[in-house]
């Protein structure tokens, strides 16, 4: 089961976490944060040094005494579409299933992004590390753009862009229902489910986060919605969770469904997640100037959004 805290003296997060897990490693400690497998009052926190206060809510997802080492983080070609590249960084394409890294429950061997990661960067005789190519990350069945850092430095740079909102992120998807109104913000805390620890909830406790997403409708036809997203915070599941939370789940999400959007998931025979991180906006670290990037609609999602005869944003 994931394992929650509360912090009763302050200290550096890697120190704190290393009293609870004596068992493990500092070093692993301090990868498991790197990656993105620690949050501190709902937020997810990726520096091992982070000061934690008195009354912090520290929340560790489950199986971190199988998180994988470096060493195990071997080159695999998942034929990953590059869809932005320069010295600093490249934009991949990513498809639907994969998990960006790894992670409790799956089977060892399991290939995952950064092992696909690390075959580009084995093709272009770049040092890989685990824990300083992912800028950011994407749900499992989430597919399209996802940016990753060539060095240290620009991986540096590029997440601090995403710490102070100054990349941009537009996502598609298809919702059940016709949004009203068409056009709207959702600016609701976002925290973990109080039952199920693996959700994410609206809900306002002294450890949700502020959440905000703006939706626009492109099409509605029958039941079902394609809609325009733009991320305003970058919360666990954010835009499943608000879509959701005002009646209009994303079709093809098993957990957050509705029993209507369930229901025409299994009508229209839906395979997948229909979100897909369709543009990304970001400033490259070291040319200094505006980049860019559309992914191109999975074969999933186009299949999907024929099913109600909705055409794909031109």
């Amino acid at each position: 089961m994931p394992s929650q805290w509360t912090v009763t003296d302050p200290q550096r997060l890697d120190s704190f976490l290393a009293d609870q897990s004596p068992q493990l490693s500092r070093s692993r400690i301090q990868r498991m944060i790197k990656m993105g497998w620690v949050e501190v009052n709902g937020e997810e926190v990726c520096k091992p040094a982070h000061r934690l206060k008195e009354g912090d809510a520290v929340f560790q997802l489950d199986g971190v005494e199988t998180f994988p080492d470096e060493a195990s983080i071997t080159p695999v070609d998942l034929h990953l579409p590059v869809l932005y590249e320069d010295e600093d960084c490249l934009v991949i394409n990513k498809p639907a299933g994969i998990s960006v890294h790894p992670g409790a429950g799956m089977s060892p061997g399991t290939p995952t992004i950064l092992h696909g990661v690390a075959h580009l960067f084995t093709e272009r005789t770049l040092p890989f590390s685990s824990e300083g190519v992912l800028v950011h990350r994407l749900d499992k069945e989430t597919t399209g753009c996802l940016l990753i850092g060539k060095t240290p430095d620009a991986h540096s740079r590029l997440q601090k862009q995403f710490e102070k909102r100054d990349v941009t992120k537009e996502y598609l998807a298809l919702v059940a229902g016709q949004p009203d109104p068409p056009k709207a913000v959702i600016d609701a805390p976002i925290g973990r489910n109080l039952t199920d620890r693996t959700k994410m909830s609206v809900l306002r406790t002294s450890v949700s986060r502020e959440a905000k997403t703006t939706y626009r409708t492109l099409e509605s036809i029958g039941d079902a919605s394609l809609l325009r997203c733009q991320l305003h915070t970058g919360r666990t599941h954010q835009i499943r969770v608000h879509l959701s939370s005002v009646g209009y789940p994303i079709l093809g999400d098993t957990a957050y469904s509705s029993s209507r959007s369930a229901e025409l998931t299994k009508q229209r025979k839906i395979q997948s997640l229909c979100l897909h991180a369709w543009k990304l906006t970001f400033f490259s670290p070291m040319k200094l100037k505006e980049i860019a990037v559309e992914a191109p609609l999975p074969v999933s999602l186009l299949d999907a959004l024929q099913a109600f005869n909705i055409q794909p944003p031109a």
